[in-house]
């Protein structure tokens, strides 16, 4: 039994890949989540979701953190069994063990929006992080900020181009663009696929008023998503994250604020997960005022989104010293770089104890819920 936790030994599956530009984030995250909770005893079965969302069942083989994400393209290759179906896959792990416990590490589409929550939650699993609706809204930035706007909580000014609207009026987006780009003090913009993370499809447009670059940065958003944000570009603002565990406001608990110190124009994929010029500091040189700021509105952000488990919020903070909320990530990253788990040692943490508090947490949720089994005598 978990010395931090009280957690006794049990079978956790653990889902990772899936069908998303990161998918090769996911398998870093999934691989070093196994491998804590298996160091702490507990009984691991991994699960691969490749590009084509087809589930493989991975042997503890391909579990090495120093296999390339290339080799996961050929799962049979590494002896893994399948391809299954969702639902195949979803009753494979429930005649193994119906009291396994499901931890996502997907991020992006179907893993961070709702969507493999749902599947899980009709399967009867409990699951780690975030319901079907919190991740959705969490996953689309459109959704996310009106959730903070009706809190009156600090967000940027938006637009949005829906796929749809491009193909029938391409001049009419541009147009729209153009007369939000010229109402803001810096014209330039930031587009950005609405539902995706890793900076993936996010182009800086510098001149706005020039079409072929807004063009250029609408096509490249649009390759990863049929919805689109336009937001003002901040010049060089700090970026900082928050790290947030627990299930309600009686439990919650926030650390951080780190920062993000990109070795690039803005912390994009490159400079996430490529660049060794990019810096991460585990506590922003901030105000007290300003460091209490970013955590109070950092865990009204996870209630007022209906979070549970964990998170992290993003904020961007302006050279005038205005606070805006970027994001917020239900299934952050779990790579050795991620700051995520890394904030929380404030709280007494390692690695191994943050999985098994989400574990906890998961576990409390699901016996918090009222049963869900009707007879004829709960009718109306």
């Amino acid at each position: 039994m978990s010395a931090i936790s009280g957690l006794a030994p049990r079978r956790i599956a653990v889902l990772m890949g899936g069908p998303s530009a990161e998918h090769d984030v996911s398998l870093v995250s999934g691989r070093a989540i196994v491998g804590a909770l298996a160091a702490r005893g507990h009984m691991l079965d991994a699960w691969l979701i490749d590009l084509d969302g087809r589930w493989w069942a991975l042997p503890s083989t391909a579990l090495d953190p120093t296999i390339p994400a290339i080799a996961y393209d050929d799962p049979a290759g590494l002896g893994a069994q399948g391809p299954k179906g969702a639902a195949a896959a979803l009753e494979t792990i429930v005649a193994a063990d119906p009291g396994t416990l499901v931890f996502p590490a997907l991020h992006g589409p179907f893993g961070e929006d709702g969507q493999v929550q749902a599947l899980l939650d009709s399967a009867g699993l409990v699951h780690c992080g975030s319901g079907p609706a919190a991740s959705a809204i969490g996953m689309d930035k459109t959704l996310f900020k009106r959730a903070c706007g009706s809190m009156e909580l600090p967000v940027l000014p938006w637009v949005e181009v829906r796929a749809l609207d491009w193909a029938r009026d391409p001049a009419g987006c541009i147009a729209e663009l153009e007369a939000f780009a010229a109402s803001l003090p810096d014209p330039r913009l930031v587009i950005k696929p609405a539902r995706l993370g890793s900076s993936i499809g996010v182009t800086i447009v510098h001149r706005p008023d020039e079409p072929p670059e807004l063009e250029h940065a609408v096509e490249e958003a649009l390759r990863f998503d049929d919805l689109l944000l336009a937001e003002p570009y901040l010049d060089h603002p700090r970026e900082l994250e928050a790290s947030i565990v627990g299930n309600s406001r009686h439990d919650l608990a926030v650390y951080g604020p780190g920062e993000i110190m990109p070795g690039r124009e803005f912390y994009d994929y490159i400079a996430k997960y490529r660049s060794d010029e990019s810096r991460t500091v585990l506590q922003a040189d901030l105000e007290p005022s300003m460091r209490e700021d970013v955590r109070r509105i950092a865990g009204e952000v996870f209630l007022a989104t209906g979070c549970s488990g964990f998170a992290r919020v993003d904020f961007l903070l302006g050279p005038d010293d205005l606070l805006f909320v970027s994001e917020i990530n239900t299934i952050p990253g779990f790579t050795p770089i991620s700051l995520f788990p890394r904030l929380c040692a404030e709280g007494g943490m390692d690695f191994g104890d943050v999985c098994e508090r989400i574990v906890v947490l998961a576990l409390e949720r699901a016996a918090g819920r009222p049963s869900r089994r009707l007879t004829r005598a709960d009718l109306p």
